[in-house]
């Protein structure tokens, strides 16, 4: 194997890693709820999901293939941790059709029916219609199929050119002779694992031991060390699949290494023990190609029955080692009871349905309040995880969004009260300017980040009015959120005043920044960053404008937005001039201070103790 094989396989792992992105990622954006509930009717019990991974397994030849799709909608959240245990057992068994094949004479994969069978083969198919529905259609679901056919035929030659790099190894007599070499069980069981690992493959594997069989060199003792290994070797392809995806997605990669591992540990102590006792005679014997095929599917068999009383602590296992931060349990707790309100039996009563989807929209709105608050503490004092709570978090509100728009326009399709209506059209114009908001969170996170890492210095005077937008905005956020939970016309009121006071505070601290610019107290760079601030912090209130103003506007459908604001700044609205001053007030800049020390923000923004 020279340095160009080493270049190919590096060339072809990049592939599979970026098919499984493009899979993952059209899934995501196809399934629409549908493919969920599919999942859902087919693993609605851990021994459903064991029969389908073995089908889906037998037809394509490959238990890598399947891992690596199921990883991927764990991965995209189209199925639960829990669901995809079953499908991994079912794999497993699935997988050894192919050593049955091979031990049929006339099955040698010179058949055209066994070769469309495999992934090598319907891969370029696959690739030929995606690419087709991805430059031709119009549709957008048309075009997500596509984007998931070219990834999934990306990741199977992916799998391919890796696979091919190394397999003219299995010609080299050094190389097979390794099968041989391995007499202690252990050993033996090394040796399967590494080698499998290396030719991503536990059915090329078996079927290069098959191979040797014929040879009558390998006998049943070497074998089962080697097949047993080769089992757990196969779970480096799902855990190469995993590479950067979610912790769920992680999670699911251990759950097929526990399997394995733990399987084969237990299915060795048996049954060397037992030979202990009973002195197998067979494993002197030459092996054959069908008993390698039978030694394949008893394990696997085995493992499952083994642990399908127990797959819930796979999961437990699992999660021990990926595991999740209090924060993100508290995040990932309020995403699944937000969620799962949205239940689409509810869709018969539709005023239940709607004050469903009004929590719903709380819990959207409450963890979009929590990445700010997080976000802006980032300036002050950073911290590595808390900003990776904050994107974590604009992931929720993502699929808030998602799943909240996806059924509040299901719930429109229905007779409902007035009221009812109002709410569902502000909830339905609503959520996109909450997710913004997460949006606009992340962009400050990654401005403290920028601040921290070229330990930039603001002076005094920009942290004091720093602090003072910053409040200002938390406050906007705080009073919209509030009167779209509790559907409070006043409170609404109070938003566009205060509005009004953030687009003069942006304006007032851009020239103060030009005016420390010319006195030599502030660098363009910091200039850059004090304005990618502003105009975060200028847009999340705009984004609590529409919010609030959509609120008036149902219930006054006499007048659309640029009208209602028009009537809002006349000089009779004494209402809303009184309310401008309070906020005005409240929120003034410190005086200009000329000569300010300087404040090195990077001493300011020190990692929490809880995170060394």
């Amino acid at each position: 194997m020279d340095i160009f094989s080493v270049f190919t396989m590096v060339g072809g792992l990049a592939l599979f890693l970026y098919g499984m992105s493009v899979m993952g990622d059209g899934l995501s954006r196809a399934s629409g709820g549908r493919l969920e509930k599919i999942l859902e009717r087919l693993t609605s019990s851990t021994g459903k999901g064991v029969l389908l991974g073995a089908g889906v397994t037998a037809v394509i030849q490959s238990s890598s293939a399947t891992t690596v799709m199921v990883v991927g909608f764990v991965n995209s959240g189209i199925m639960t941790l829990e669901r995809a245990v079953g499908i991994i057992m079912g794999a497993n068994i699935g997988t050894t059709i192919t050593s049955w094949i091979l031990s049929l004479s006339g099955l040698q994969g010179d058949s055209f029916f066994v070769k469309m069978l495999k992934p090598s083969s319907f891969s370029p198919i696959l690739a030929i219609v995606g690419v087709g529905l991805l430059l031709f259609a119009k549709k957008d679901k048309k075009k997500d199929a596509g984007s998931i056919l070219i990834g999934f035929a990306v990741l199977m030659f992916g799998m391919e050119t890796m696979s091919g790099a190394v397999k003219p190894l299995a010609d080299v007599p050094e190389f097979t002779n390794l099968f041989l070499m391995f007499e202690n069980p252990v050993l033996g069981m090394v040796a399967g694992a590494v080698l499998t690992a290396i030719i991503q493959s536990s059915s090329a594997s078996v079927g290069i031991l098959q191979a040797l069989c014929v040879t009558g060199a390998v006998s049943y003792g070497s074998a089962i060390p080697i097949i047993m290994g080769q089992n757990i070797g196969t779970c480096v392809t799902a855990l190469i699949s995993a590479i950067g995806a979610k912790k769920n997605a992680k999670r699911t990669a251990f759950v097929h290494l526990y399997f394995n591992l733990i399987g084969t540990v237990v299915f060795m102590l048996l049954f060397y023990a037992l030979n202990a006792f009973l002195h197998f005679g067979f494993l002197g014997q030459s092996a054959s190609v069908a008993g390698i095929a039978v030694v394949h599917t008893l394990f696997n068999v085995f493992a499952t029955l083994l642990w399908l009383p127990f797959h819930n602590v796979l999961v437990k296992l699992a999660k021990l080692t990926v595991r999740d931060r209090a924060d993100e349990d508290r995040f990932a707790e309020k995403t699944l009871a937000g969620l799962a309100m949205l239940d689409d039996r509810f869709l018969e009563n539709p005023a239940f349905a709607m004050a469903q989807c009004r929590e719903a929209c709380s819990n959207m709105a409450g963890v979009t309040i929590e990445a700010l608050d997080a976000a802006i503490s980032l300036l002050e004092n950073y911290d590595e995880t808390h900003l990776a709570l904050v994107k974590e978090s604009e992931n929720i509100v993502d699929k808030y969004e998602d799943r909240l728009g996806t059924y509040l326009v299901q719930v429109a399709k229905n007779e409902m009260q007035l009221r009812d209506s109002h709410t569902l059209s502000v909830l339905l114009h609503s959520i996109g300017d909450i997710e913004r908001i997460s949006d606009h969170a992340v962009n400050i996170g990654y401005a403290a980040k920028e601040i921290y890492d070229k330990n930039l210095v603001f002076s005094e005077a920009a942290v004091g009015e720093l602090e003072v937008f910053s409040s200002a905005v938390k406050e906007v956020v705080r009073i919209s959120m509030e009167a779209m939970k509790d559907e409070d016309l006043a409170l609404a009121l109070e938003v566009e005043p205060l509005e009004e006071v953030i687009d003069d505070l942006s304006d007032e601290m851009r020239k103060r920044h030009i005016d420390r610019l010319r006195e030599g107290r502030c660098t363009i760079e910091l200039g850059f960053i004090l304005t990618d601030l502003t105009t975060s912090y200028k847009r999340i209130a705009d984004h609590c404008s529409n919010i609030a103003v959509c609120m008036i506007q149902a219930e006054n459908d006499a007048f659309g937005r640029h009208e209602y604001l028009h009537s809002l700044k006349e000089e009779d609205n004494q209402q809303f001039h009184e309310k401008f001053r309070k906020y005005k007030e409240r929120y003034a800049l410190p005086e200009r201070i000329k000569g300010t020390p300087k404040v090195d923000m990077r001493s300011r923004m020190r990692p929490a103790e809880a995170a060394q």
